[in-house]
Parts: C-alpha cells; sequence; structure tokens
C-alpha cells in the first residue's frame, strides 16, 4: 500500500495528486493508495483520502502501508523513515504556490544524499520512481539517542 501524506501546512499540494491520480488511472500505479490531502482542493478520482488524520488514523495507515510518498517536509519524511518505509519525497515548488520559497528542494537533497529517501525533483520522474522502489536500497535508520544521552551524561558526572 501506499500511503501519500502531505502535511499539515496551509499549502495545496495539487500537482502531486493529480499525478498520483493519472498513475492509478492508467495502471501504472496498481496497489492501493491512501492519501491524506491536507489543504489540497483537489480531490482525487482514483483512491481513497481524507483531508486530516488524527493520530490514530495516521498511525494506523503508516502501520499499513510499505511505500510513502511525501512532501520535502522534515517531519513526514523522518517519520516515515524511522518506520522503516519506503519514502518517495517530491518537493513543494514556489512557482506553483505550494509553499513560500523551494527550501524543500535542498531538505531532499540531503536525505537522498545520505541514503534514505528517493528524491523526485520532476513530477515527470514519479511514475519510474514508483515502479524502481522496491529494488532501490535505502539506509535504515538507527536511532543514536542512547549515544547523545551517554555523551551528555558523562560530561555532567566530569564536571
Amino acid at each position: 500500500m501506499i500511503f501519500v501524506t502531505l502535511g499539515s501546512q496551509k499549502f495545496q499540494f495539487n500537482r502531486l495528486l493529480i499525478e498520483i491520480d493519472k498513475l492509478v488511472e492508467s495502471g501504472s500505479i496498481d496497489e492501493e493508495v491512501f492519501a491524506q490531502i491536507g489543504y489540497s482542493d483537489y480531490k482525487p478520482k482514483n483512491y481513497k483520502f481524507k483531508e486530516f488524520l488524527n493520530r490514530d488514523e495516521f498511525a494506523e495507515i503508516m502501520d499499513k502501508c510499505d511505500k510513502v510518498i511525501t512532501h520535502g517536509g522534515t517531519g513526514a519524511i523522518i517519520g516515515a523513515v524511522k518506520r522503516g518505509k519506503k519514502v518517495i519525497a517530491v518537493p513543494r515548488l514556489k512557482k506553483f504556490e505550494e509553499h513560500v520559497d523551494d527550501h524543500q528542494l535542498q531538505i531532499i537533497d540531503e536525505f537522498e544524499k545520505m541514503g534514505f529517501i528517493s528524491a523526485v525533483k520532476d513530477i515527470e520522474n514519479l511514475q519510474v520512481t514508483i515502479s524502481n522502489i522496491d529494488i532501490i536500497k535505502v539506509k535504515k535508520y538507527v536511532s543514536n539517542t542512547d549515544k547523545i544521552i551517554k555523551s551528555i551524561s558523562e560530561f555532567i558526572n566530569s564536571n
């Protein structure tokens, strides 16, 4: 299952929803798709969606999916990577009035360089990326929280 999550900021991302609708309609995507569309005013015709999900609904869908298509927001990307999902990130762009600037390009570039996601900067490449996502190797998230806590603890105890 593919989970499309567009965050909760007050920006539309119709361009991504329309492209996914086209890919489902053409049969290029042949698995179940569910989208949390946020403030987008485009309503998908070929897959299920809801404007906003509560925390439990979000967690339930995230648990069921194996792939996540998301905007270039750090929270959405990190949340999916931490859960071991294959992530495709498409940046919101200023020229389409999807955000106030193009900072999401830099965010997805960095996550892709680190090996955690597949970045799609040109929406025309989404179908190919979706088709190849199962064979793309991505890094698994490994928490370093314990290491940080240990370092802080050692620092505090050494003084």
